[in-house]
């Protein structure tokens, strides 16, 4: 799978920018609803416990703080299709992860959409600006 082309005629087709760092890393900048953006992070890595290549997808939502009600967080991930919370260089990040095996062009807009659209989501709750 070429995670760069599939991202890039992705942005292409949502009038939003891309930008390929490298052949396994690229970003999406999302065009959301109210003039707001956000941008998911593509990338390959490769799981070593199982051996296999996954596709991660991330999206900053904020800084971590002690303010933030984390139960309230994991509680809502029950309700995502393909995210999860996770926390990553002392920021708080909505994250999805496949392999790259089997995973079909349609599933990947899927998972790159539901990342924008909930990073985005909790960023506005939990800091009420347009930060990422």
């Amino acid at each position: 799978m070429d995670l760069s082309a599939i991202m890039k005629k992705y942005a292409e087709e949502i009038g939003g920018q891309f930008t390929e760092y490298d052949q396994t890393q690229s970003i999406i900048i999302f065009p959301l609803s109210g003039g707001r953006y956000q941008t998911v992070l593509g990338t390959i890595i490769k799981n070593d416990l199982y051996n296999r290549r996954l596709i991660s997808l991330n999206s900053k939502v904020c800084f971590i703080n002690p303010d933030i009600n984390y139960k309230m967080l994991l509680e809502q991930t029950a309700y995502f299709n393909y995210s999860r919370f996770v926390i990553k260089s002392n920021h708080l990040q909505v994250e999805a992860v496949a392999s790259v095996t089997g995973l079909s062009e349609e599933t990947l807009k899927e998972m790159l959409q539901e990342v924008a659209n909930l990073a985005d989501q909790f960023e506005m709750k939990l800091t009420g600006l347009d930060i990422n």
